[in-house]
């Protein structure tokens, strides 16, 4: 006579709810139940439950789901090869590390992270999910390589990349290793016998900035944040830009709107300090340029953070101090001017016109390489 197994349900106090998952996933879970909600004896709605739950190994196990299983492997098979870059004939990888580029084209603007591959043959940054290639270059495109410390405006410093390419590109990277990375360039371009700038002239890396120049403007250029004012139901946020000081005036231009926010004619330039603020939240005091400009009685402050804020303060307050205001309508010229020719506003004449003949020193002066270079944007 066959034995019958009998299975009861057994309690086990000391189980976990580790224990429980453990359970289910492993030896599965099958709801059978059948519903019926009823109100003083009338039945008003009826649940019929029939669910499994398990691991997928134990479901396929049981020839649960298996076509699903098979058509998700089978696009995991096909879609894989696009999260790896295509790599030329004999091409071998030299570096590979985490990196981003800035991309600057249209109005699509903004750091784009990936893996940065140098290989025996290019430069180039892919991004795996999804497959694209973000920036490439041959080496025999690369004419000289910069790297320079920058410091963001939390104070936080790093190191960034400037590549000058042919025919006058500039591309602006993020390594994760720079230094790394210059090493294992450098051998390479000696080994093909390329010569590598290691000290180029960066120019600009967005060409709007070239265009707002009037010709025959020249400027001196650095990396700074502004503060915009609060608007509405917004406080005051800090932006980053660049400030530029020309012979004719003064303007900030801000990357994200890519717009001129602030601009005054040096005529209108009234002072600058440097003063120590508290910026609330981590970055506690700092120093940071006040500049004053406009005509009473609609006198501006701009306030800016960046390097160099001593000599954009000696700079600025220079050309301030060769600005007097008009006796008539208090509008502001240069001194010479002023002297020599009268108030361009109002017509006022100097009663002394041809007594002084002070000289204003030239633009040219103004020391641009302390005052920052006209790099790119962090």
């Amino acid at each position: 006579m066959e034995a019958k197994t009998v299975l009861l349900p057994s309690r086990y106090r000391t189980a976990t709810l580790v224990d429980l998952l453990d359970r289910v996933l492993d030896k599965g879970l099958v709801i059978n139940a059948d519903i019926i909600i009823s109100v003083a004896g009338i039945p008003l709605l009826g649940v019929n439950l029939r669910a499994a739950l398990a691991g997928m190994e134990t479901m396929l196990k049981y020839g649960l789901m298996r076509e699903w299983d098979e058509r998700t492997r089978e696009w995991e098979r096909a879609h894989i090869k696009k999260r790896e870059p295509l790599f030329l004939a004999e091409e071998e990888i030299l570096l590979r590390m985490y990196g981003a580029h800035w991309h600057s084209k249209g109005i699509y603007r903004a750091w784009q992270p990936g893996h940065l591959y140098l290989t025996n043959k290019r430069l180039f940054l892919f991004r795996s999910e999804p497959g694209e290639m973000l920036f490439e270059t041959a080496l025999e495109k690369i004419k000289g390589l910069a790297i320079k410390r920058e410091t963001h405006f939390t104070g936080t410093e790093r190191d960034m990349v400037y590549l000058t390419l042919n025919p006058g590109r500039l591309a602006y990277l993020y390594a994760e290793k720079p230094r790394e990375l210059q090493d294992a360039l450098r051998g390479r371009m000696k080994v093909l016998g390329l010569p590598l700038d290691e000290n180029p002239v960066l120019s600009p890396l967005d060409a709007e900035i070239g265009n707002l120049l009037r010709k025959d403007e020249t400027s001196a250029e650095a990396k700074m944040w502004y503060q915009l004012p609060a608007s509405g139901i917004m406080g005051e946020s800090w932006r980053r830009g660049r400030l530029c000081l020309t012979d004719e005036r003064l303007f900030w231009w801000c990357n994200e709107d890519r717009r001129i926010v602030v601009e005054a004619p040096l005529t209108e330039i009234r002072r600058a300090t440097v003063e120590s603020r508290d910026l609330g939240g981590s970055i506690k005091e700092r120093p940071v340029l006040c500049l004053s400009y406009g005509n009473p009685p609609e006198t501006k402050k701009a306030l800016f953070v960046g390097d160099d804020l001593d000599e954009w303060e000696k700079a600025i307050n220079r050309i301030a101090g060769e600005m007097e205001s008009c006796p008539r309508c208090e509008r502001r010229a240069p001194t010479n001017h002023l002297l020599k020719r009268g108030c361009p506003a109002c017509g006022w004449v100097s009663p002394h016109q041809g007594g002084s003949r002070t000289k204003p020193r030239p633009f040219g002066e103004i020391d641009r390489a302390r005052m920052g270079d006209c790099g790119g944007n962090s």
